[in-house]
């Protein structure tokens, strides 16, 4: 797995952690126990500080970084969709960044909170926990609260993926 230093900076990750041969890691980033992180994607902690907790999945093309000013950091349980950008924001513990959506610089999305799919999150922009925001730029939709545990499968079946793909990916030969 390409696992990068930068100068003196590696990155920290976790032994039950799996990153995968086609993800892209690194300096200042740490991987919590049991985070996941998929083809494609690419955490460049290069200016500041990346953290992804415990049983967090980053999937397949997302990207996120940091900035000299601002740390990225992602909770425990957080589902990362597929082709995301998140930019020195903070992601609460069991959050959905849905597919395709980008979170950006100063950005806060609170605890069990949804960032639809496509939506853009706009700096400095706060979404309260257990609310979805959509749109672009997004909005929080009113009236509307996210089920406590309503991405806990997405959860479960990213952590035993990463168990399964830790035990059996294997590269064939051309």
């Amino acid at each position: 797995m390409p696992v990068y230093a930068l100068g003196d900076t590696e990155p920290d990750i976790h032994p039950t952690a799996y990153v995968h041969p086609d993800a892209v890691v690194i300096g200042n980033v740490t991987l919590g126990p049991e985070a996941t992180v998929w083809p494609t994607a690419v955490l460049r902690g290069d200016d500041g500080r990346i953290e992804v907790g415990a049983r967090t999945s980053i999937q397949d093309g997302s990207i996120i970084h940091t900035t000299l000013r601002q740390p990225t950091v992602i909770g425990d349980e957080v589902t990362v969709g597929h082709n995301v950008h998140i930019e020195a924001a903070t992601v609460g513990n069991r959050a959905l960044i849905s597919s395709g959506s980008v979170v950006l610089n100063g950005a806060t999305i609170g605890e069990g909170a949804t960032v639809a799919a496509g939506a853009v999150v706009s700096p400095n922009a706060d979404v309260p926990a257990y609310r979805m925001a959509l749109g672009v730029p997004a909005r929080v939709r009113e009236g509307y609260e996210v089920p406590a545990d309503r991405y806990r499968h997405a959860v479960e079946s990213y952590v035993d993926r990463g168990r399964r793909f830790r035990e059996q990916l294997r590269k064939l030969e051309d």
